[in-house]
């Protein structure tokens, strides 16, 4: 503990005593700094009243650091003036111990109170293993003398003071030094100059406030003390015509005359931590230099070197390794071949090999070239690599060796046979995964011919997989790779190689061959896939056949071991799970779903290490299954169909009806039976006989009317063309106009329909004008139908001026009349009509002026009608 803090505990301790200390009361054991307290042991101090107090043991109390009052069971009465008490010391304890006199009856006197600091801890431990070391600095050891000691793992809590002392058979000269810490570990003494082969002792003392303890002795030659350092400039040489050898040279660190060193030489090739050593033997005395043998040829080694002092009955220490020196053996001719081997990939014409070859394991120096032969030809070789193309059925031999500087290696052959002579391979291989390394293991196949096995490994992930493969013993079945990529895809093969002899005209043959290969996919570790599987399909009703691409390898990351399909409806947030399928399979037919309704699905890939999602593929399902459409549309057609035929048919058995309700009859009047009937006014003798003939014309021709009938047409116009319009007879007005009474009185205004029952008259005549018929005069008949009396049959008087024609015509509607028709000697109306000609009620008979050739004549009207 430093000055510094010593002041301060002096201040708290001057402090307290004048806060609370009065000449009453007095603490033994008194002390004016801290009084050590052994943790674990009972500490007792006594309270004494001074002379002339007024208070009594009685009156005393005692209090630890925080005023807490010690129980009274821990008192001891000694007199009445002095009480003690025992506590017993814990490491919690450090602080003041009070004892106060105070008594309520002597409230005028003040309380008398004193105190003492105490301080737990522990006595100090014996150091242990005791140690000293002197190193070289220069040409000399140093004089400074560097112990260390275990001081034991307790804390003692208390100051502790380390003393180191050295003791040399020189006098009684004694040289220490100490060290004050709780827990030293070490220290130095300078020696002045350091005592080569004198004896020393040294040892080391211990002291706290609860006691004191001493180290064992340790009595020595001083040299065992020193430390050189390691041998200076170590080189090595490498000689042309000794590719085994190197030559080692260093020099000495200390003066001959001062330490007498013996050399420790090792060496190692490099990227080795395998070392080998030269015993020290080889190297006392005043050696520098030594040659190294039986190394290999152009390999890099490494060599080290260090000192000791070289005494009998003396062991001191090791210099430190010097520094690494290497370099490179010579080169030797190629001890072994070339490692041969090759790729064949079947294609539909040839058979495409790939050559490929490594330096030989021993190649003794820098390999200049490679020949290449094939069935005896040389071929040009580079980059380690050669393709040829082998064509079916045929086998070739390959030979291959390596040169150097020196020489030519011996040769490696490989024989590619035909398909047909494929030699068989190992039954089965298996492998683990141990300490981040792959371990392969496969079955031995129990042929004679069997030389050793290849395993071929090949990382699938690389943009161009190049094959790395190594050599095993035929009477070893398990090996061990390295150099592999976490999360990568490798094929590991093994193939059995055979080496097999045949005696040729030419002398004995060596055939290598390799059987057929046995590859297991691998992974030095697994993880879940980078990228989940991509959904497509479609959907129908109440299903959806969805299908899924296997993860590319690169996304892979492991071996799948299922696909799991999820989907959702609509708009829920609930994902169901559908089905669990095989790491083979790649679609599923998902069933059960709800027509017309929104889908997400996506699969989820899984592997040893973890899963991954893909991405959600939406559908909606369809609102009709298939062929439900199509069974609709037949049966609409279907239905529409027999219900045409059922119309067609209903029309045929019942066209008669149709016909009526549609088209109803008209009886033609040429055609109708006529009753003969008595006209009511007298017939000329020497009218001719004529056949009536039904005469159609347009009601508002205003050719065809008379004078009297212009002032009337005009109130009857609309009414005729309603009634013409409604007369279902085909065009001949004379049929369709329904006629009315002859009376003045606006009974031909009523409402009479075409249905109207109106009786058609018929009149026979025979002759011409001026001529006498032979046969009786005309007789009236009366038509039996229903159809109104045609406007020429009510008025024939309407005809008297028109020209005749010939039997059976008629005449059409319109403006223009026919060739032969007859005119009028009236006014042309306003509007196309019906014409009458006006006529007197005493005519018996109309005057025809030119009669018609056909003889037909025109009666008169008959009493009682006149035309409209």
């Amino acid at each position: 503990m430093d000055a510094s803090h010593h002041f301060f505990l002096l201040l708290m301790f001057l402090h307290c005593t004048i806060g609370i200390t009065t000449t009453c009361v007095k603490i033994l054991p008194d002390s004016n700094s801290s009084i050590p307290v052994e943790v674990g042991k009972n500490f007792t101090a006594t309270c004494h009243l001074r002379e002339g107090s007024d208070y009594t043991s009685d009156d005393i109390e005692w209090f630890l650091k925080d005023n807490s009052s010690i129980e009274k069971q821990h008192y001891h009465k000694i007199n009445d003036t002095a009480v003690s008490v025992t506590v017993n010391a814990n490491r919690d304890m450090k602080g003041w111990l009070k004892c106060i006199a105070s008594r309520r009856s002597l409230s005028y006197i003040p309380p008398c109170s004193y105190g003492v600091s105490l301080l737990p801890g522990y006595p100090p431990l014996k150091p242990e293993n005791l140690t000293c070391i002197a190193v070289q600095e220069g040409n000399t050891i140093s004089p400074d003398l560097q112990c260390s000691w275990d001081p034991g793992s307790r804390d003692p809590l208390l100051d502790t003071t380390y003393t180191l002392r050295v003791k040399m058979y020189l006098g009684d000269s004694v040289f220490s030094n100490s060290c004050i810490q709780r827990l030293a570990r070490s220290c130095t003494v300078n020696l002045s100059t350091f005592p080569f082969y004198m004896n020393v002792i040294v040892w080391v003392e211990v002291k706290n406030g609860l006691g004191s303890v001493r180290s064992d002795e340790l009595q020595c030659y001083a040299s065992k003390f020193a430390k050189p350092n390691p041998p200076l400039d170590v080189q090595l040489l490498a000689e042309a015509n000794f590719s085994t050898s190197l030559m080692v040279t260093w020099k000495r660190p200390i003066e001959k005359s001062t330490m007498q060193l013996s050399y420790v030489i090792r060496y190692c090739q490099v990227d080795s931590d395998v070392w080998t050593e030269v015993p020290e033997i080889y190297t006392r005395a005043h050696t520098e230099s030594f040659r190294l043998q039986s190394l290999k040829p152009y390999t890099e080694y490494v060599v080290q070197m260090r000192c000791i002092e070289d005494q009998v009955g003396v062991t001191s220490y090791w210099s430190d390794w010097s520094a690494n020196s290497t370099v490179r053996t010579a080169e030797a001719q190629p001890a072994s071949p070339p490692d041969l081997w090759r790729i064949i990939e079947p294609t539909r014409d040839n058979i495409n090999v790939k050559l490929l070859w490594k330096p030989p394991v021993k190649a003794n120096g820098v390999i200049i070239k490679y020949d290449l032969y094939i069935n005896g030809k040389l071929e040009m070789a580079h980059n380690q690599m050669h393709q040829m193309q082998l064509p079916p059925g045929q086998e070739a031999t390959i030979e291959i060796t390596a040169t150097n500087s020196v020489g030519e290696s011996p040769n490696a052959t490989l024989f590619i046979p035909r398909s047909d002579q494929e030699l068989p391979g190992v039954e089965s291989v298996s492998w683990s995964v141990r300490d981040e390394e792959l371990q392969v293991e496969w079955t031995h196949p129990g042929n004679a011919h069997l030389s050793e096995f290849l395993v071929e490994w090949v990382n699938l992930q690389e943009e161009k997989p190049q094959p790395n493969w190594k050599r095993v013993p035929r009477n070893v079945n398990t090996t061990t790779l390295t150099g592999f990529v976490k999360l990568e895809r490798y094929n590991i093969s093994v193939y059995p190689i055979y080496q097999q002899r045949f005696h040729t005209q030419a002398g004995p043959v060596k055939r290598i061959q390799a059987g057929r290969a046995v590859t297991e996919a691998a992974y030095i570790q697994q993880g879940a896939p980078k990228d989940g599987p991509t959904l497509k399909g479609f959907s129908k009703k109440n299903a959806a056949e969805l299908t899924w691409e296997e993860i590319p390898l690169v996304s892979r990351c492991g071996f799948i071991t299922n696909y799991t399909l999820f989907y959702r409806a609509g708009n829920t947030e609930h994902w169901q799970s559908a089905v669990t399928v095989g790491p083979n399979v790649r679609s599923h037919f998902l069933t059960d779903l709800a027509s017309e309704m929104d889908y997400a699905v996506h699969v989820m890939a899984s592997t040893v290490a973890g899963s991954k999602n893909g991405s959600n593929f939406n559908f909606k399902t369809a609102k009709y299954g298939d062929g439900e459409v199509e069974v609709i549309v037949v049966v609409v057609c279907l239905s529409f169909l027999f219900l045409t035929v059922f119309i067609i048919m209903l029309c045929l058995r019942k066209r008669e009806v149709i016909k009526q309700l549609l088209w109803p009859q008209v009886p033609d009047p040429s055609d109708s039976s006529i009753a003969h009937w008595s006209p009511d006014f007298p017939v000329k003798a020497d009218m001719p006989k004529e056949d009536v003939s039904v005469v159609e014309v347009d009601v508002f021709d205003g050719k065809s009317l008379c004078e009297e009938d212009k002032t009337v047409l005009p109130l009857k116009k609309d009414k005729y063309l309603s009634e013409e319009h409604s007369s279902g007879i085909g065009g001949s007005s004379c049929m369709s106009s329904p006629r009315h009474s002859v009376s003045d009185s606006d009974e031909s205004d009523s409402g009479q329909t075409t249905a109207s029952t109106v009786q058609y008259s018929s009149v026979v005549a025979s002759g011409y004008k001026g001529q006498t018929p032979n046969h009786p005069p005309p007789v009236f008949a009366r038509s039996e139908s229903t159809q109104p009396l045609l406007d020429c049959e009510e008025h024939p008087d309407l005809l008297n001026e028109s020209g005749g024609h010939s039997r059976n015509s008629y005449f059409r509607r319109g403006r223009e009349l026919e060739a032969g028709v007859l005119t009028q000697d009236c006014d042309e109306p306003n509007g196309g009509s019906l014409v009458f000609c006006p006529v007197q009620e005493e005519e018996v008979s109309p005057i025809v002026e030119d009669p018609p050739a056909s003889g037909v004549s025109y009666m008169p009207q008959q009493s009682g009608y006149r035309p409209q």
